[in-house]
């Protein structure tokens, strides 16, 4: 089947609409769910599942044809898809990339300060003697971390489907053929992550589809290959060594999650804790939070915020870790599942603190 021109590298002619171009996605096997008009994110969920918060699992909205949750009610069904076009034309149109079997290399290149050498290539040291000037985004870094591998840029693959951003990024589309089954994660994470500025889209996430158009502009495939190609195996085993596999034989699932357990476990510890309790309390809080970052609109990301920052201020009260540590914890994990509003963010924490302080949690020492 041929790709509609959206999805291929020939502008000259007339975009095709949202529904067409979904249409062809959900022919290739790839689950399709709506984008809200205007907008890289999904239309808000019914008001019945606003009014009553759940999981996705626990939703029948999707059973009976309705978008709520996101990419979790992506479909293939022709019909169905058809139908949500029906009811609002002016959805645009993202992937579920687990489903689909889709692994998309998300290059940013937003203006901000370079981090640490530690965050720039997570678990590749980058010596203090290496001249950093001129890095400044996700194309450079990923430049650098293919450079080191000895292999090809991915930005510059033409054998490959690559989608240019309207804020200038880059959507680098790949096939797990090995099924692989990665998982997501953001390119300014403290936690896991391939490359500073560099996200992955994988299981958990979605993908906005080539030919969308927002507000800021569209989703534009560049001149190459107009479908994924298989992921290189040098980048497979990239996103195996930092940690992105969903499933892993005889890997215990706890050294599958993102980083934030460790830190922490080493927050507690260097304010004298090393309590299990207040580090297993703090796991949980911060994890609820990060886990937003798979569901973009419907989550009650900002209560679980506040909930966060309240629970981590009774920890701070009771001595089990420093106010500094858990302001910066926190922010870490909003910023991972909310990367575009850290004013938004930095008021429900320090609020959440401040009321939690008032309320101490004292947690006992577990017994050695």
């Amino acid at each position: 089947m041929t790709a509609p021109k959206a999805v291929g590298s020939d502008r000259a002619e007339r975009q095709p609409d949202a529904l067409t171009v979904a249409r062809w996605c959900a022919a290739q096997g790839w689950p399709v769910h709506p984008l809200a008009p205007g907008r890289k994110t999904p239309p808000a969920n019914c008001q019945a599942c606003q009014d009553s918060p759940h999981s996705p699992a626990e939703c029948t909205c999707p059973r009976v044809g309705r978008w709520c949750h996101g990419f979790h009610a992506a479909t293939v069904e022709q019909d169905v898809l058809s139908a949500w076009w029906h009811v609002n034309p002016g959805f645009g149109a993202g992937v579920a990339c687990g489903p689909a079997g889709l692994v998309v290399i998300d290059v940013d290149s937003h203006p901000g300060a370079v981090p640490s050498r530690d965050r720039i290539l997570p678990g590749i040291p980058i010596h203090e003697h290496v001249n950093l000037e001129g890095l400044e985004n996700g194309y450079h870094t990923l430049a650098l971390l293919a450079a080191l591998r000895k292999a090809p840029d991915p930005a510059e693959d033409t054998g490959t489907l690559r989608v240019r951003t309207p804020s200038g990024g880059l959507h680098i589309w790949y096939r797990d053929h090995a099924h692989h089954r990665f998982t997501c994660s953001a390119g300014s994470s403290t936690g896991r992550a391939l490359a500073w500025q560099v996200d992955v889209r994988a299981h958990g996430g979605y993908i906005v589809v080539p030919g969308t158009t927002t507000a800021n502009g569209t989703y534009t495939p560049l001149p190459g290959a107009t479908i994924p190609a298989p992921l290189p195996q040098w980048l497979a085993g990239e996103l195996i060594r930092t940690g992105h596999l969903k499933d892993r034989p005889g890997q215990q699932p706890s050294t599958l999650q993102p980083a934030v357990p460790d830190r922490a476990r080493q927050a507690v510890v260097a304010a004298g804790g090393g309590k299990r309790g207040a580090e297993r309390v703090l796991d949980t809080v911060l994890q609820d939070v990060t886990d937003c970052a798979t569901t973009p609109e419907g989550a009650g990301f900002t209560g679980r915020l506040n909930r966060a920052a309240y629970t981590v201020g009774g920890l701070v009260s009771a001595g089990h870790l420093t106010h500094a540590a858990a302001e910066q914890l926190l922010t870490d994990a909003a910023r991972t599942a909310r990367p575009s509003q850290d004013r938004h963010n930095s008021a429900v924490i320090r609020s959440g603190l401040t009321a939690g302080a008032r309320q101490p949690l004292h947690i006992g020492k577990a017994r050695g």
